[in-house]
C-alpha cells in the first residue's frame, strides 16, 4: 500500500473515534505517534552502529515492545497502557540531559496529548504505521513529501497569525542567502521547521565527508514556542537524518536582548515569523525602550537585528504594513538600513499564503555590518495565464527562476527598479515604494492597505480568541 493510501486509511479510523475532534486534534495524534515509530526505528539504527547503545525510553514504553506486534495490546488494556503509563512516564523521563535524545523525547511529550477514547481504533492505527519504514530510503522519502501535507492541514486547521509558508518560498529564500559549510543557520520562530529542513539540504550538496555531515546538522537551530508546530519540527528533522535536532521549545522573544553575547550571534536567519500576533504582557521589556511594541513582527526585527553576526545575513518574510508602518516602525526601518545592506525586496502578489490570509507579502535580504545605499525591488509576477494562487495551484519554485537570473547580474526592468537611501529618508522610510514600470498599478495606497491590514489583524485576534477558547474546553474534556 503506498503512503499516501496508509496515511488516509489511519485519517479515516480517527474519524471513526469520538475522542477526536477535527483536523487539529487528528494531526497532533498521528504525530505523537509516528515520532515514536520513527524514533525507535533510528534506534535500531543506532543499534547496530554502537554496540553500548541505551535508549533514553524504558524498554517497556519502546515502541517495539507495545506497538510493533498486530496482535499486541488493544481496546482498553491499550488504552489504559498509553493514558496512564506511557504518557506519565515519557513526560517525567529522569536523569536527560538538555541537547540529549532523552531531553527530545520529554519535552515533546510535555505538551503531547493521547485524544483517541478507543483502544480497539488505537490498535487499527498502530497497525498501520507500522506498515511505514522509516530506515527505508523510499518510504522514507515518500513519507516527507506526503508530510507536506500534515503542514498544509495543519494550516488549515487554522493557526491565528502563524502560516505555512510554501516549499517554494522557503527554497528560494535559502537559496539567495546561500548558506555555507561552518556558518550556523537560526529559525527564531521555526514553526514546523520548513526553513530548517531546506537550510539542511542545501548545506548537504556542500558536504564532502562524514564529518561534513555531522558538522552541518549540529549547525541548525530552531526556537518554536507552540507545542504542535514543535513536535512537527522536531520530527520533520529526524526524517532527514538530524540524530539530536536542536530545536528549543521557548519564545525567542521571551529574554533581554541585554543578555544577548557574542556566543548566541549566528550568521545566517531565515524566518517566516509570526504578524498580526500580539505579544503577551511583559514581553516587550525584553526590548530597548524606543523599540517596545506588542506587534509580534516587529519584536522579531528587533531581535534579528541583535542576533545577527557582523556580515551576517537575514532573508525574512513580512507583511505590507511593516514597509510603509510609522512609530516603531519608523525606528526599526532606521536602524535596519544604518545597521545593515538591505539590497534587495521582494514584493510577492497576493495569495501567495491562501487560503490562510490575503495579507501582502514581502521577502526582505539584507547583510549586517554596513549601512544601505539602494535597495532593489523585485515584483514576482503571476505565472502567465494566472491571476491567484490556491491550495491547488500553489507557487512553484520555478516561478523564481526569473529572480535568480536577474540576481548577480542586476538591471532595471519590468519587475525591477532600486531606490537610493536618499530618496527613502525623504518618504520618512517609507519603504512601499510601487513599481515604476507597471503598466497596471494594482498597488493600493498606503492607507488603503493599511487599513486592510487593520481589518486583517482584528480577523486574526477574533480567530485566536475563538481557538483558545476551543483548545482550552478540549483540554479540559482531556484532563476530565
Amino acid at each position: 500500500m503506498s503512503i499516501s493510501s496508509i496515511i488516509k486509511s489511519i485519517q479515516d479510523i480517527m474519524r471513526q473515534d469520538v475522542g477526536v475532534d477535527g483536523d487539529a486534534q487528528r494531526i497532533a495524534q498521528l504525530v505523537w505517534m509516528i515520532f515514536l515509530k520513527i524514533f525507535d526505528d533510528k534506534e535500531m539504527e543506532m543499534e547496530l552502529i554502537e554496540d553500548d547503545y541505551q535508549s533514553p525510553i524504558p524498554e517497556n514504553i519502546r515502541w517495539r515492545n507495545w506497538a510493533a506486534n498486530d496482535e499486541g495490546m488493544t481496546g482498553d488494556e491499550l488504552l489504559d497502557f498509553i493514558n496512564n503509563e506511557l504518557f506519565p512516564t515519557l513526560r517525567e523521563l529522569p536523569s536527560v540531559q538538555e541537547g540529549s535524545r532523552g531531553f527530545i523525547v520529554r519535552e515533546v511529550f510535555q505538551d503531547s496529548y493521547n485524544y483517541m477514547k478507543s483502544g480497539t481504533l488505537m490498535r487499527q492505527v498502530v497497525n498501520k504505521i507500522n506498515e511505514i519504514d522509516f530506515n527505508s530510503s523510499e518510504d522514507r522519502h515518500l513519507f516527507n513529501d506526503f508530510y507536506e501535507t500534515f503542514l498544509k492541514d495543519l494550516q488549515s486547521a487554522g493557526n491565528a497569525g502563524e502560516y505555512y509558508t510554501p516549499r517554494a518560498v522557503t527554497q528560494f529564500m535559502v537559496d539567495m542567502v546561500n548558506p555555507k559549510l561552518g556558518e550556523t543557520v537560526l529559525d527564531p520562530a521555526s514553526g514546523t521547521g520548513g526553513f530548517l529542513t531546506s537550510s539542511l539540504e542545501h548545506l548537504k550538496k556542500q558536504a564532502d565527508t562524514i564529518d561534513d555531515r555531522k558538522a552541518i546538522t549540529e549547525s541548525i537551530l530552531g526556537i518554536e514556542k507552540k507545542p504542535l508546530p514543535h513536535l512537527l519540527a522536531v520530527t520533520n528533522l529526524i526524517l532527514h537524518d538530524v540524530e539530536i535536532p536542536k530545536i528549543r521549545r521557548d519564545n525567542s522573544l521571551s529574554y533581554p536582548l541585554r543578555d544577548i553575547r557574542a556566543k548566541d550571534k549566528v550568521e545566517i536567519i531565515v524566518t517566516n515569523p509570526p504578524f498580526g500576533g500580539v505579544e503577551e504582557d511583559g514581553i516587550e521589556v525584553n526590548f530597548p525602550s524606543n523599540f517596545r511594541t506588542k506587534e509580534t513582527a516587529d519584536l522579531f526585527m528587533v531581535l534579528i537585528l541583535t542576533k545577527l553576526k557582523d556580515n551576517g545575513r537575514c532573508a525574512i518574510v513580512l507583511p505590507d504594513g511593516f514597509l510603509f508602518g510609522e512609530g516603531v516602525k519608523t525606528r526599526l526601518k532606521e536602524r535596519l538600513l544604518e545597521e545593515c545592506n538591505l539590497h534587495t525586496i521582494v514584493r510577492l502578489p497576493n495569495g501567495v499564503f491562501n487560503p490562510y490570509t490575503g495579507i501582502r507579502t514581502n521577502l526582505l535580504f539584507f547583510e549586517k555590518g554596513k549601512p544601505t545605499e539602494e535597495v532593489w525591488y523585485f515584483e514576482h509576477p503571476y505565472p502567465e495565464g494566472q491571476k491567484s494562487y490556491s491550495k491547488t495551484k500553489p507557487i512553484r519554485i520555478e516561478e523564481f527562476d526569473r529572480e535568480k537570473q536577474w540576481w548577480d547580474n542586476r538591471e532595471e526592468n519590468e519587475y525591477a527598479w532600486k531606490v537610493t537611501i536618499d530618496e527613502i529618508k525623504e518618504k520618512d522610510y517609507n519603504l512601499d515604494i510601487k513599481n515604476p514600470y507597471s503598466e497596471e498599478q494594482e498597488w493600493l495606497s498606503p492607507e488603503e492597505t493599511y487599513s486592510q491590514y487593520k481589518a486583517s489583524l482584528e480577523q486574526v485576534k477574533e480567530t485566536k480568541q475563538k481557538l483558545a477558547d476551543e483548545l482550552a474546553e478540549i483540554i479540559g474534556r482531556v484532563k476530565a
